[in-house]
């Protein structure tokens, strides 16, 4: 399933819509052995009718965002997909009211480090209605770019510009936390700063190496992606943020080390000592590993949840037999699943999936700032 919406008269449309619900319904109530499925679409089928559209039930949503998380190709994390805490916030309409609700996400999955996998939800788009959220994650750092250079994280440059634009203005520092932006029914977009309390960051020191603290790098407790369509049964939500918790990998091998993010493999190893001159030193190798290694450590000690690669291969390994005894084949985008260190190490180098995308599930969509 693609981006593309359908084309056509009413009819065409609501045909198309009916037939993704009808999917959806049956297989929800085959998965969760409930009676009165014809009925259920009986009821689908005339609110298109009538109306254009239908509503998901709050136990429909429930397990739709789950499936989806099920389905999410490119996610190493899916053994815990029945686990993801659903928070309906369909029934807000108001820039503020959503924003208190963000609040809320980022509390409780938070919970002091204790990490819950959780998604809020907000009302589907429509012809008259749609909400977005500019953020790319709920919580992320501001990148300053002058002259060429960056101050924060280069990732963030474009929707920095576009926050100071709407008269954010933040200190200038390489973690300055951006503010959420909110769009709703094509408004002008409204910007909220974070509260300070509710974000849990992580200082990051090393468990053999004192001299790394003096770096004084950290990184965000929870990754919060709120850019990402979720498709159940037809109806497109999008404004629904969800999230798990870390792999070390995405914060110690691609946000910190990419020479397009903050680039910090150079800096690594000239206080090892090693010789960055010739790549056959595999400075690179060992700077990266010792940078991972100070992201688990120091998340660990702070009591805040994260996973190392190789556990997460595990994990995923546990979740394609559990799918296989299901009767169900899981599905993944490989060059996604791999973890970026050591990937020859976990099964899944060594695996083949079948890269398809099914329903429900999570699909990218174009910046709203954009």
């Amino acid at each position: 399933m693609g981006d593309e919406q359908p084309t056509g008269g009413c009819h065409a449309v609501n045909t198309d819509l009916y037939t993704k619900a009808e999917e959806f319904i049956r297989l929800f109530y085959y998965e969760q052995q409930l009676s009165g499925v014809e009925d259920r679409l009986d009821e689908i089928r005339q609110s298109i009718d009538e109306e254009g559209t239908y509503t998901h039930t709050s136990t429909e949503l429930e397990f739709g965002a789950k499936v989806a998380w099920r389905n999410s190709n490119r996610c190493i994390g899916r053994l815990f997909w029945d686990t993801l805490r659903v928070f309906d916030a369909r029934h807000l309409d108001t820039p503020e009211a959503m924003r208190d609700a963000l609040y809320d996400h980022i509390d409780y999955a938070t919970n002091g480090g204790r990490i819950r996998s959780t998604i809020t939800i907000f009302k589907p788009e429509t012809e008259e209605h749609q909400v977005r959220l500019w953020n790319h994650q709920l919580i992320r750092y501001a990148g300053y770019e002058e002259n060429g250079t960056v101050t924060g994280d280069p990732a963030s440059v474009g929707f920095t510009k576009r926050c100071q634009q709407l008269g954010w203005q933040g200190e200038g520092t390489a973690y300055d936390i951006l503010p959420l932006v909110i769009e709703a029914d094509h408004e002008q977009p409204q910007w909220f700063e974070i509260p300070q309390e509710k974000i849990l960051e992580v200082p990051l020191r090393h468990p053999d190496f004192d001299w790394f603290k003096d770096l004084k790098l950290k990184w965000y407790a929870v990754p919060i992606i709120s850019d990402m369509r979720l498709e159940i049964g037809g109806l497109n939500y999008t404004a629904a943020p969800f999230n798990g918790w870390y792999m070390e990998t995405e914060i110690g091998a691609r946000n910190l080390a990419d020479e397009f993010r903050y680039d910090l493999l150079p800096a690594v190893a000239e206080a090892m000592g090693l010789d960055t001159r010739r790549n056959a030193s595999l400075w690179k190798d060992r700077a990266l590993i010792e940078l991972n290694q100070a992201v688990l450590h120091s998340y660990q000690t702070d009591g805040v949840n994260i996973v190392d690669h190789h556990t997460a291969a595990k994990q995923f390994q546990r979740f394609e037999q559990k799918e296989n005894k299901c009767g169900r084949q899981a599905t993944g985008d490989w060059t996604w699943l791999i973890p970026p260190v050591s990937p020859a190490a976990t099964h899944i180098f060594h695996s083949s999936y079948e890269n398809r995308m099914d329903s429900p599930n999570y699909f990218y969509q174009t910046p709203a700032y954009e």
